[in-house]
């Protein structure tokens, strides 16, 4: 299917590895013209490398995205390499700190909501005046199944993500009569080479199986091309009627841990 996206602009934070990575090479394949933004040099310099070779065209920009002027610098930079933008894809985040409650800090919740919710709404104000001049103008957060289901540990976490959803589903609202379009898509547990559950099902395969045997209506993770199929078909022209949605994309996963 051709998903209309020839030529437009976008910019994947948190784009050098994983999800980022993979919908960056996708979205390149429909010919869209990217920027990648990430702290590490090295691994951007590989994205950037795969894309070439995949015959993209890509800009890379290094920053630490915990810091919403951060954000706001790449979607700067952006416009002012290609002259416009199209197409938000807010995919850095993480958890910061300590997962159990009695140990994480203050801190460790304010940074964790900075990274998560502070990083997309920053790079989207930015974006804003950009993408209302786009005839396809539109903005995706990356949240996380933690937004929606409990867990046992990671509470910072999990609000964060619980806020990024409901972040972009009131977004919509606002920025609609603007011609932006605002979603969340959210992924489950993914399996990517160099990711935390590609390490944990080398560790302990024992408790990794049951996990997916337990918790996954087909018994398997979701793979970053999938998640990324379903950022490339909501940022497209094909998804213009998708609009203030959180879109999961898990597997039918019953919930974010193993623990």
């Amino acid at each position: 299917m051709d998903l209309g996206l020839q030529g437009r602009i976008a910019l994947v934070t948190g784009g050098s590895r994983g999800i980022g990575k993979q919908t960056a090479l996708l979205l390149a394949t429909e010919g869209v013209r990217l920027a990648l933004a990430a702290r590490g040099e090295e691994t951007l310099a590989e994205a950037a490398a795969s894309i070439r070779e995949a015959g993209g065209e890509v800009i890379t920009i290094q920053a630490d995205l915990r810091s919403p002027a951060e954000s706001a610098r790449v979607v700067a930079e952006t416009i002012s390499s290609y002259g416009r933008l199209d197409i938000l894809v807010a995919n850095a985040g993480g958890s910061i700190g300590e997962r159990d409650f009695a140990a994480a800090s203050d801190a460790d919740w304010e940074e964790t909501f900075r990274f998560n919710v502070g990083h997309a709404v920053a790079a989207l104000r930015a974006a804003t005046p950009a993408l209302a001049r786009s005839e396809i103008g539109n903005a995706v957060f990356v949240a996380s199944i933690s937004g929606r289901a409990p867990a046992s540990r990671g509470a910072q976490y999990a609000a964060a993500k619980a806020g990024l959803i409901h972040a972009a589903r009131s977004l919509a609202w606002e920025l609609g009569p603007h011609g932006i379009r605002v979603n969340a898509v959210s992924p489950g547990s993914t399996l990517f080479p160099g990711g935390g559950w590609e390490r944990l099902r080398a560790e302990r395969p024992e408790e990794f199986a049951k996990f997916e045997a337990e918790d996954f209506p087909a018994r398997r993770l979701a793979t970053v091309r999938e998640i990324a199929d379903a950022i490339a078909f909501v940022v497209s022209p094909r998804a213009s009627g998708i609009n203030a949605a959180d879109i999961q994309v898990d597997g039918g996963q019953r919930r974010p841990s193993l623990r």
